[in-house]
């Protein structure tokens, strides 16, 4: 069975977000690590977190566990996807990646819906899960 058309686009738009989530780790890494551990303070009258800092560098940590999370299902499902043989594993990985990529309003909303749209259509079911 012939590859459906619209699956290289769906790949590459998985390679992208995967850039962007892989950018946006080295952001927090650089960035807001740095300017949140800033607050330490060192002095002997009040060693620990100032205010607010443990619960600031929880949220950072949870933000770079999701895009890592994220990142991990936009090459998986673009790797997938790129392959000769349709693997049914690819495409439900990219359903996962497309709904997850709703929540990046507008394009990802956008380019998200479609993909899950096309990745549930018979004849591209078919590509992934041919008869016997």
């Amino acid at each position: 069975m012939k590859k459906p058309d619209l699956l290289i686009l769906i790949a590459i738009w998985q390679f992208i977000t995967a850039f962007g989530a892989l950018i946006g780790i080295a952001a927090i890494a650089v960035f807001a690590f740095p300017a949140v551990t800033g607050y330490w303070d060192s002095s002997w009258s009040g060693m620990g977190w100032r205010n607010g800092t443990m619960g600031a560098v929880f949220g950072l940590s949870v933000g770079i566990l999701f895009l890592l999370c994220f990142l991990a299902f936009a090459v998986a499902g673009g790797i997938g996807l790129m392959l000769n043989r349709g693997r049914e594993w690819a495409r439900i990985i990219s359903i996962v990646h497309s709904a997850l990529s709703l929540f990046f309003i507008p394009i990802g909303t956008i380019i998200g819906t479609l993909s899950i749209i096309y990745l549930v259509k018979q004849d591209v079911r078919d590509y992934f899960n041919p008869p016997p």
